[in-house]
């Protein structure tokens, strides 16, 4: 299983934790760089790391079992995390995902499989994971948790119907969901979304 790097405050003297999940080609290390600019100064942080830096090889929409095995192991991954959070007792409501493209639609697929009350998922470029989403595949309710999806509506890798999808889908699951949708074509994170996420989540 990929290392889990971390930083921030010791997990064992930390009361909110974050997960940092990276994107296709990147590694702990870039998303650990984003931390200097969120609001993550009181959080435990726990960065995983994907072997060759992937967490599965296709698109997050190619046909499911293309993904289906990469999918697993990187889910439990995360899950790896989430339990050494839930060992060091802090509650899953001062728990907050961060990701940005695969790692952003890795946040959001472990959490609406986990669905309660977080202390929100950051989804810089990202949408749920499936060739379509499949609604039977999640289940819990996520109690008012804020989750914020920020993406270009003409990204090359996650197209904006997808978005939308994922948002009615968390959104009946209870979630409080914000979009921020911006009218260029960059794959990358905006200083407003940054600005966004420090005020309303973090």
């Amino acid at each position: 299983m990929p290392k889990i790097k971390t930083a921030g405050i010791p997990l064992d003297q930390a009361k909110k934790a974050a997960i940092l999940i990276h994107g296709r080609g990147a590694n702990a290390e870039s998303i650990l760089s984003l931390s200097k600019y969120l609001n993550l100064n009181e959080y435990a942080l726990l960065v995983p790391d994907a072997k060759g830096g992937t967490w599965y090889p296709y698109s997050f929409m190619a046909p499911d079992e293309a993904n289906e095995k990469a999918l697993k192991e990187s889910l439990a991954t995360i899950k790896d995390g989430w339990d050494q959070i839930a060992a060091a007792g802090i509650p899953s409501e001062n728990v907050v995902f961060i990701g940005f493209s695969q790692g952003a639609c890795l946040s959001l697929e472990f959490a609406a499989h986990n669905g309660q009350k977080l202390g929100g998922v950051i989804a810089f470029t990202g949408g749920l994971i499936g060739e379509s989403i499949q609604e039977q595949k999640y289940s819990g309710n996520f109690d008012g948790t804020p989750i914020f999806i920020g993406s270009s509506e003409r990204d090359f890798h996650v197209p904006l119907s997808r978005i939308n999808e994922s948002e009615t889908l968390l959104s009946r699951m209870g979630a409080k969901v914000k979009l921020l949708i911006f009218k260029d074509s960059d794959h990358t994170i905006r200083q407003e979304e940054i600005d966004w996420v420090n005020r309303n989540i973090l």
